[in-house]
């Protein structure tokens, strides 16, 4: 097998990043779920005399960083979507160039063959 078709075989470091990529958006994309339940539950539960100071404070950093995550995820999959499109392009651009190689190969055997025979070989005959 060729170094090129070994290479379309084996997963390249874009993709490895791609996949390391998507289990990091799912982790936070479960994470925000999560933490929109419990902002919820807590919300609902917590009576309003104790949501106060503290407890007010709290709650609302939880928004905040839920919303965090939320958009953390949202520009992980943009991340994800320019790798996946990076990675067809190159995946592209690595079959046409073998293309090419085996067309410039056939060239240069075509060449070969039909070449005058040298000095050499025209006295042998």
């Amino acid at each position: 097998m060729s170094q090129h078709s070994t290479a379309l075989l084996t997963p390249t470091s874009l993709e490895r990043a791609l996949d390391q990529n998507e289990a990091i958006q799912e982790t936070v994309e479960q994470s925000a779920a999560e933490l929109c339940v419990i902002n919820a539950v807590l919300k609902q539960e917590v009576p309003e005399h104790v949501k106060t100071g503290d407890v007010a404070e709290a709650l609302q950093k939880t928004d905040e960083i839920e919303s965090r995550i939320q958009n953390s995820a949202g520009n992980l999959e943009q991340v994800n979507q320019a790798l996946k499109e990076e990675i067809k392009a190159r995946a592209d651009l690595e079959r046409q160039l073998a293309s090419t190689q085996a067309e410039l190969e056939q060239v240069q055997n075509a060449a070969q063959n039909s070449a005058p025979a040298s000095e050499g070989e025209r006295r042998a005959s």
